[in-house]
């Protein structure tokens, strides 16, 4: 094992199902870090044998049931002065995936940490999907309860960037009837599921027509689903003495006149010199009064 004088942290972003996606750098880390902590020991041995590499270092499982336990161990290993490399099953650590603990813990004890990158299936996803990727968001896996996920898909309903989410094959259909429910019917949406495998698909289509879809053939494998955004809302018809109110309300709440102009400008969508000059005519017609 090395000795360095300050040990490191290095995430490991992992081919989501083609190893030959594997860059060298990954593989050089693979064999010469001093510690590999792996989601799936057995994947990492598979990955290993296909891209021509063996682990010098010490292999552990390092997965979502043990990941509390292990980090004092990992933490050890670092302090040491020796190298950790962590590797998912695809895609990069800590997103969705073991690992913003350990990072958490490395920043804190002043551990330096790096990634090397590699694929991710949130922007695979994202770039196949056909939707606008130049604003999105990525919401993980949403919640198993019934009543929690529709909460969520409920609060997301106006959200204007394209949404990005992971989702089991078991809870697939009753997540995109929810979403169709939440969001409506009609909005565009892709179900990608196996990116980068020999099965890899992509439905696109309506909310409607992937909830028909997932009933008549159930997806199986990785799943990831893109749902494009909200439309944004249309300007509101508002009198100049609606918009001079909604402006004093916030001053009342003690926002500056610029604070509250842009605020109600943004919430309308309005723009700011249009708020402007509604206030100077509200208070001419107050005058004229």
């Amino acid at each position: 094992m090395s000795t360095a004088a300050s040990g490191r942290l290095i995430l490991l972003g992992a081919p989501l199902g083609n190893p030959a996606d594997a860059s060298p750098r990954i593989a050089e880390i693979l064999r010469t870090a001093d510690v590999v902590a792996a989601e799936d020991t057995r994947r990492l041995q598979r990955l290993a044998r296909e891209i021509g590499v063996s682990p010098e270092g010490k292999v552990v499982s390092y997965f979502e049931g043990n990941e509390s336990e292990r980090e004092a161990g990992l933490m050890e290993v670092l302090e040491a002065g020796f190298t950790v490399a962590v590797i998912s099953d695809g895609g990069m650590p800590s997103v969705s995936d073991p690992g913003y603990r350990l990072v958490r813990a490395a920043i804190d004890a002043g551990v330096p940490v790096t990634s090397v990158p590699g694929p991710s299936a949130v922007t695979t996803a994202l770039a196949v999907s056909g939707l606008p990727c130049d604003r999105f968001c990525f919401e993980g896996f949403p919640p198993r309860k019934p009543g929690a996920r529709r909460q969520l898909f409920a609060s997301l309903a106006a959200e204007q960037r394209t949404m990005v989410f992971f989702e089991s094959p078991h809870r697939i259909e009753a997540t995109v009837a929810d979403m169709r429910d939440e969001f409506g019917a009609e909005r565009p949406a892709a179900l990608c599921r196996e990116l980068t495998k020999t099965y890899e698909e992509v439905r696109r289509g309506t909310l409607a027509e992937l909830a028909d879809s997932v009933v008549a053939d159930a997806p199986r494998g990785e799943i990831t689903l893109v749902v494009a955004g909200a439309e944004p809302p249309e300007p509101a018809e508002l009198s100049d003495a609606d918009i001079a109110e909604a402006v004093a309300v916030r001053e009342a709440d003690g926002m500056s006149r610029k604070e509250a102009m842009s605020e109600v400008a943004q919430r309308h969508g309005l723009k700011r010199r249009d708020v402007f000059d509604a206030l100077l005519r509200a208070k001419e017609d107050e005058d004229d009064e």
